[in-house]
């Protein structure tokens, strides 16, 4: 994928700009369902949402009305955010009484990025991560753009505008926070 035409595409993007959207959805369809299905393998087993439906749901939700990317990066970051949130969501929708009550664990195993122990309770990590980012926002922008967009330490600084150096050991900091929070130490 070409990342500067998918960039290009990003930032020209207008609500009434139909065959841009149909452009932009062609370019980068495959990697939204990659990182999908990527989250779907860390979801219980039967889960009745489908990575397509996932990817689907997430677009629609990205481009409601005019938005604004500045690159790539931060459009991939958005979407990995858009799918942790309808995922979320789906786990509280499955917890309540009505449904049955039963939560969703989430296993982290097909990440590429080294995050957190494996079965951690998706609704958990939620909490922790709003805590975190009641405490400090960049760590909690860091584990995000680490954990559900899959970014390396150069691509978060990049997009944070600050050092490998700082992000690495915001990272060591936050990964440690949450683990403490959600009693895994």
């Amino acid at each position: 994928m070409a990342d500067l035409d998918v960039t290009r595409l990003l930032q020209s993007l207008t609500a009434d700009d139909q065959p841009d959207h149909e452009a932009l959805l062609a370019l980068i369809h495959a990697e939204l369902k990659v990182m999908a299905q990527a989250q779907m393998r860390a979801e219980r087993p039967g889960h009745t949402l489908q990575p397509t439906a996932l990817v689907n749901e997430a677009y629609l939700r990205l481009v409601q009305g005019t938005p604004r990317w500045e690159c790539r990066a931060h459009f991939f970051a958005a979407a990995a955010e858009a799918m942790r949130r309808i995922l979320i969501d789906h786990a509280r929708q499955r917890q309540t009484l009505k449904r049955g009550g039963d939560v969703a664990s989430v296993t982290f195993d097909d990440l590429d990025v080294d995050c957190f122990d494996k079965d951690i309770d998706v609704l958990s990590l939620d909490e922790a991560l709003t805590a975190l980012r009641a405490f400090d926002g960049r760590l909690a922008e860091i584990v995000r753009l680490r954990c559900f967009a899959g970014l390396s330490l150069k691509q978060v600084a990049e997009l944070q505008s600050i050092s490998v150096a700082t992000v690495k050991r915001d990272w060591i900091y936050a990964r440690a926070w949450l683990l403490e929070r959600l009693g895994a130490c």
